[in-house]
């Protein structure tokens, strides 16, 4: 079976410059789930953009076994992807209107469209919300209905561009663990670009560390996670509760939630 995605690139970005990433070297499995972390200026967006067709790539990519040199060969081999504003994906009048442009799009007849659009809106808990215009969303309804717009098309990758930015904690913490249960419900593969390691947990198992313009790292989130130096020169930190637990237990393994923090911490019968 082919990999959901393939990178392997000498460098991402224009032929004449310098590049952005190099020799990037990343594969996600069908139904995995990936959170690709750096800092601000990592080159997490240029990686995903250079998956979707958008930005030049010297070096191959390949979506469920497809190449990719234009946004049309990712999108017909299966992949979206969420942008980080909401604004600049959202481009209908109403939350149902925007979730049947993919459809429609794609050439599927107005029914079907406005079927697709509905079970995406529903998967993302906003079913409520279908008529509600576009400019009367919070920020938090703003990054679920892109995300539902993107679903409608039903994609095998999912590419997810910082998509807890902008969000009080609460609405961070609700969004990753929506992201989860999506990909595990629908079975589709997931690259999230973000720096949110409290979130990261919530949503992935593994985890590519981008950082000094390449891959740092490529491991399960827990071992990344554990990595102090290496979170340090990615411009990352362990999550909260880890360092909260280390400082309190001392040496040994960590936490990376508060929920299995708490599971951890009940007495033994």
């Amino acid at each position: 079976m082919s990999p959901a995605l393939l990178v392997e690139a000498e460098g991402l970005g224009p032929e004449g410059a310098a590049p952005v990433l190099r020799e990037v070297r990343i594969a996600v499995a069908p139904g995995e789930r990936v959170a690709l972390l750096g800092g601000n200026g990592a080159g997490k967006t240029s990686l995903l953009r250079a998956v979707m067709g958008l930005a030049p790539v010297r070096g191959r990519v390949e979506v469920n076994g497809r190449p990719v040199r234009r946004p049309a060969d990712a999108v017909a081999a299966g992949a979206g992807l969420l942008f980080q504003e909401p604004g600049d994906q959202l481009l209908a009048p109403t939350v149902l209107e925007d979730a049947m442009i993919g459809p429609r799009h794609a050439g599927a007849a107005p029914d079907e469209a406005r079927r697709r659009a509905g079970e995406a809106l529903a998967a993302v808990g906003i079913a409520p919300l279908a008529e509600r215009a576009v400019e009367a969303l919070s920020t938090g309804e703003r990054k679920r209905a892109g995300l539902a717009g993107v679903l409608a098309l039903r994609p095998s990758l999912l590419l997810l561009d910082e998509p807890t930015a902008g969000l009080d904690p609460a609405g961070e913490l609700a969004v990753a663990r929506l992201l989860g249960e999506v990909a595990r419900r629908r079975g589709v593969a997931l690259l999230a670009a973000t720096h949110a390691v409290d979130a990261a947990p919530l949503f992935a198992e593994r985890a590519v560390v981008l950082g000094e313009g390449r891959v740092l790292a490529d491991a399960p989130l827990r071992e990344v996670l554990a990595d102090a130096s290496l979170l340090a020169r990615a411009g990352l930190r362990a999550p909260w509760v880890s360092l909260a637990w280390s400082a309190l237990r001392g040496p040994g393994p960590v936490p990376l939630t508060l929920e299995e923090a708490l599971s951890w911490n009940e007495p033994r019968s």
